[in-house]
């Protein structure tokens, strides 16, 4: 085929941080409330904002807490774990290499013995029926390396006695999330919402509170770890006094994105747009016989972190089809993830236009039928 004649308009396809929402410029940051404290009532009441929002928009149940905390999705479940693992038994579930690390935390960081490691090869996910309820379980809702999600939290009891951590930083906002099921809950502005790094947000069910306040762990807890005083929760974080200091840019940026998010629709428009452009890849792998899913089974195919799997033959195919793209200002950022499969992952969340995706694909078959060139070509 020859030269494609349309391009995206916006080339950022990352899996994170994200590109941001459409229309976006650093106007956008006109209001931040920047060299004064955060501490200072403006500063706070930008910070309880960034609760408020992501609480109207997700439709957060209203006993839950929602908290800014420090470290991006990354810190958030590191201090949920840190801080309430070792009460339980434990079962982790691993399909990717996040929650991999999650395993290495427990057995190696913290130390507990009472450790179940259900492990799943890229592409498909553990058999969710070990679970046990009446321990507490560890898992991400999508994998972002892999691109297989969870197709649902039917395998959750209602009736655990045991904690389910969440990590859900690639899935919240684009998914409808069951959080009736999930008693702790981790994310990041960098993903759907296209923010900036560094800041996560914990949300916590009233049994995550009460074992909190009922149990202290055996290890020392460093300061940006601790959620609780005199043994009752921080309550503190949750209304906008962050643990550390955050950057009142990127509270600002995360604003912005939340306003943008209300006015195209809220959480319905933003799944919605995630799902168009899974569909767009969908068709077009059904008709090209060069690639495939990462994923084995399209009811746990991610709609945000796209992962696409090529021929073995062709393994260091991905990274000169992604370098020659975004030397021709196509695509950034679209080679597998380094412990992946050889493959490209293109991010599908709200912030990326459908159009933009049926732009694209008709240049990894336009680098395809020119026989996968080098980067320089």
């Amino acid at each position: 085929m020859g030269t494609p004649t349309a391009r995206p308009k916006n080339p950022n396809f990352s899996s994170g941080p994200c590109t941001k929402r459409p229309g976006w410029t650093p106007t956008a940051l006109a209001d931040a409330v920047v060299g004064r404290s955060h501490r200072s009532a403006p500063s706070k009441a930008k910070l309880a904002e960034v609760i408020d929002r992501s609480r109207s928009v997700l439709g957060l149940p209203a006993d839950y807490r929602l908290g800014i905390v420090p470290a991006s999705d990354t810190g958030a479940m590191e201090i949920a774990m840190w801080s309430m693992l070792g009460a339980r038994g434990v079962d982790m579930l691993a399909w990717e290499s996040f929650g991999a690390g999650w395993v290495t935390d427990m057995t190696k960081q913290l130390g507990l013995e009472d450790v179940r490691h259900f492990k799943a090869d890229y592409g498909l996910l553990p058999n969710l029926a070990q679970v046990d309820g009446d321990r507490d379980v560890v898992f991400t809702w999508n994998g972002t390396t892999s691109g297989v999600c969870v197709p649902n939290g039917d395998w959750i009891a209602d009736d655990r006695g045991g904690l389910t951590l969440c990590d859900a930083t690639s899935a919240v906002y684009a998914i409808e999330l069951p959080w009736k099921k999930l008693d702790v809950v981790t994310w990041s502005w960098q993903k759907v919402l296209g923010g900036e790094a560094s800041h996560g947000m914990l949300a916590l069910s009233p049994r995550a509170v009460e074992r909190l306040e009922s149990y202290a762990p055996p290890w020392p807890l460093p300061k940006i770890f601790r959620l609780t005083r005199g043994g009752a929760l921080n309550e503190g974080i949750f209304r906008g006094a962050t643990i550390n200091t955050p950057s009142m840019l990127a509270v600002e940026d995360c604003l912005d994105s939340l306003r943008w998010a209300k006015a195209i629709g809220g959480l319905p428009s933003l799944i919605e747009r995630s799902k168009a452009n899974l569909r767009t890849v969908e068709s077009w792998v059904d008709r090209t016989d060069w690639v495939r899913f990462l994923p084995k089974e399209p009811a746990t195919r991610s709609c945000t972190s796209i992962c696409l799997e090529l021929p073995d033959d062709v393994a260091e195919a991905p990274a000169r089809i992604a370098q020659r793209l975004e030397n021709e200002g196509v695509a950034y950022d679209i080679d597998g993830y380094r412990d992946a499969p050889p493959g490209l992952r293109i991010w599908g969340g709200a912030t990326v236009e459908t159009s933009d995706i049926e732009a694209l694909l008709p240049w990894l078959d336009w680098v395809h039928d020119e026989g996968f060139p080098s980067a320089v070509a």
